[in-house]
């Protein structure tokens, strides 16, 4: 027995040596199949990343990006304008090109009237545009409620971009709480138009640069005549000179810098408001009317650019200036050196919340710095360039650019702080009640002062 026991002890540890191997080769089989089908898995795993890889790239260079522009259809500067969208319409085609990809739309036929109102729902949704025109007297108003980006880092960060390129009232246009927030698109300055025809039948120079009250009021005083003989005065001076234009002969700042007081009462003010009721009696209470200026009766009147350029060529004119030559000149200072032409300028800016800062600021550029944009401007908008270069090559024989180019360069922009329309719609009507009475009092003034300067407060609330 004890040998028939190892005998099969012997056995046992044969059957347990080869069930162990082949457990091995089992294992090392199960081994070599799950790496074979992790390697396999692996494999499709990487080609399917590769997949969509390849189709992210290839639906990223298909897809479209869109960047939303806001504009208005019209001239900003209420003249008839045929062409108001050939030049952005131009500047979006180049811009496209040297962005693939990049697509700029607008909505187009808002009315500047209904401009604000449209905007501003774009704004409430969200869904305002990435680019846009500025409505006048807003900008403020969109800085405090942060819908305007701050330009200054883009300012400052690129080399392809240099302020010094605008004319300095131009590109202050879009200058805020010690920032810039928009850049100038068009403008418009105000020039004294002169029929030369009636100064020459008179005897009387054209006027010279720096020209003051005195001389102006002196060649007012000349041409006005009864020609006919009926003892009633059918030649003028001047239409539309307003006491806005003496203020700024006088070089006076109506306001302080924040915009928040006034200086009405100020002794400027009141001898720009009697230098205007005396220019004003040499009518004999006589309105002196556009169409007396259009029939050649008037020898002075102040006028935009735009209006300029508007009416005086076909088909606006419409026989419109056809009777006379005339020309332009700078407006006339109180005293040689102390005056300065105010500059309107419109101006566009960046959405605050826009998620393509970049391409924001490229396009921005491309209408409002771009050399070729700029320079269509004078051929298809009505107003005039807003950096140096483009107005330099200006060529026109009808107006006179030299006076434009001077004016330019030392023209004031508008103020643009809230509240602004609405004090000088009250001073308006404030100091035409003393034009009509013939009596500009201090007293009055400085009340109206004190008006304007608690609108001002109101409005700043």
């Amino acid at each position: 027995m004890g040998g028939r026991w190892r005998i099969d002890e012997k056995l046992t540890e044969k059957r347990k040596r080869m069930m162990q191997t082949a457990g091995k080769q089992e294992n090392e089989k199960k081994k070599r199949w799950n790496v074979e089908v992790y390697t396999a898995l692996i494999g499709i795993l990487a080609v399917v990343i590769l997949f969509v890889g390849v189709w992210a790239v290839q639906r990223r260079k298909n897809q479209t990006l869109v960047l939303k522009f806001g504009m208005f259809a019209g001239s900003y500067w209420d003249v008839p304008n045929g062409d108001c969208y050939q030049v952005i319409d131009d500047a979006i085609a180049r811009f496209e090109q040297k962005h693939p990809g990049v697509k700029v739309e607008y909505t187009s036929g808002v009315l500047k009237e209904d401009y604000i109102e449209w905007l501003s729902e774009q704004v409430l949704l969200g869904e305002e545009p990435d680019v846009f025109m500025i409505p006048d007297g807003e900008m403020e108003n969109m800085i405090s409620l942060n819908i305007l980006k701050n330009l200054d880092r883009q300012i400052r960060e690129d080399p392809s971009f240099s302020k010094e390129d605008y004319y300095p009232a131009t590109f202050a246009g879009g200058t805020a709480r010690n920032g810039q927030y928009a850049l100038p698109y068009e403008c418009v300055l105000t020039l004294m138009f002169v029929n030369r025809t009636l100064l020459d039948q008179a005897g009387i120079p054209m006027p010279k640069e720096n020209w003051t009250w005195d001389e102006f009021f002196e060649i007012c005083k000349q041409v006005t005549q009864d020609l006919n003989g009926d003892g009633k005065f059918d030649q003028y001076g001047v239409l539309d000179y307003n006491w806005q234009y003496a203020m700024r002969a006088s070089g006076m700042e109506l306001f302080d810098a924040n915009g928040t007081t006034s200086f009405f009462g100020d002794q400027k003010v009141e001898e720009a408001v009697s230098f205007l009721i005396t220019l004003r009696a040499l009518n004999q209470g006589h309105l002196v009317t556009s169409k007396e200026f259009d029939q050649g009766n008037v020898a002075f009147q102040p006028m935009t650019y735009a209006e300029y350029k508007t009416y005086k060529p076909y088909p606006w004119r419409i026989k419109k200036y056809s009777e006379f030559e005339w020309d332009c000149v700078a407006m006339p200072e109180k005293t040689a050196g102390s005056g300065r032409t105010a500059l309107d300028t419109l101006l566009m800016g960046v959405s605050s919340r826009t998620k393509k800062e970049n391409l924001a600021w490229e396009f921005l550029k491309e209408l409002c710095y771009d050399l070729e944009t700029q320079s269509q401007i004078p051929e298809l908008a009505s107003g005039l360039p807003v950096i140096r270069q483009a107005v330099e090559q200006i060529q026109a024989e009808d107006i006179n650019m030299a006076v434009v180019r001077d004016a330019m360069e030392f023209a004031e922009p508008m103020p643009h702080f809230v509240g602004y329309q609405d004090a000088m719609e009250l001073a308006d009507q404030r100091i035409q009640e003393m034009v009509d009475d013939g009596v500009a009092l201090d007293t009055k003034l400085l009340k109206l002062q004190r008006e304007i300067n608690t609108l001002l407060k109101n409005e700043t609330r």
